[in-house]
């Protein structure tokens, strides 16, 4: 119990550190029938890497574990590109209809929003950006993701809350283990240990 509580004030003083960041890129519009959050992950892999993998707008089953298959219906790639993802089955979903709506490659941020699908998640939009971190005295990155949701019908605030961060988290644990597996092949470095994520349920955080 005294290292997991440790472990989260570890997270939370990192959460803090990061303040500028989220303000200058994480800025949403919260309305009252909304929830948010942001997520931190530290990847000990240069930046070039992780966003190597994360700006592939037309691929993000190459770390998202729940997507089976991304088709894109209209666009090359860039903003406005809307792509479809089928589901894996043990989820409560089928297929997600996506728009890219930020792809910054100078900033290394990207951002899309969901159109709509057979899910429940209504007006969600997800901001992550990647940035250059010392971490445990190598040169590795800061991922920083952030989302608003429409709360379904039915649902609280919490259970909302744990069934999306719960799903980014798995995302962005993935995001890492791909990032270190891939830099290691291209570099024969020695793989880091498995990276760690924080949630931070703080809506004030994410509120523009």
């Amino acid at each position: 119990m005294q290292t997991k509580g440790r472990q989260s004030a570890d997270f939370q003083s990192l959460l803090e550190g990061q303040q500028d960041l989220i303000c200058r890129f994480h800025r949403h519009e919260l309305q009252p029938h909304q929830c948010g959050s942001i997520l931190i992950q530290q990847i000990k892999v240069p930046l070039a890497t992780v966003w190597s993998i994360l700006r592939r707008f037309d691929k993000p089953q190459v770390y998202k574990r729940f997507i089976q298959t991304c088709d894109i219906v209209e666009g090359d790639g860039g903003v406005g590109t809307i792509r479809e993802v089928q589901l894996v089955s043990s989820i409560p979903a089928t297929s997600s209809i996506e728009r890219l709506e930020i792809l910054d490659e100078e900033e290394h941020i990207i951002s899309f929003r969901v159109l709509g699908g057979g899910h429940r998640l209504q007006n969600y939009r997800s901001i992550t950006s990647l940035h250059p971190q010392e971490i445990d005295g190598v040169i590795g990155t800061l991922v920083l993701e952030s989302y608003v949701v429409d709360i379904p019908e039915g649902n609280t605030r919490e259970e909302t809350h744990m069934f999306v961060d719960t799903v980014v988290r798995c995302n962005l644990k993935a995001l890492g283990q791909v990032s270190q597996h891939r830099y290691f092949h291209e570099s024969n470095a020695p793989e880091p240990q498995a990276p760690s994520v924080a949630v931070a349920r703080n809506e004030e955080a994410v509120q523009g």
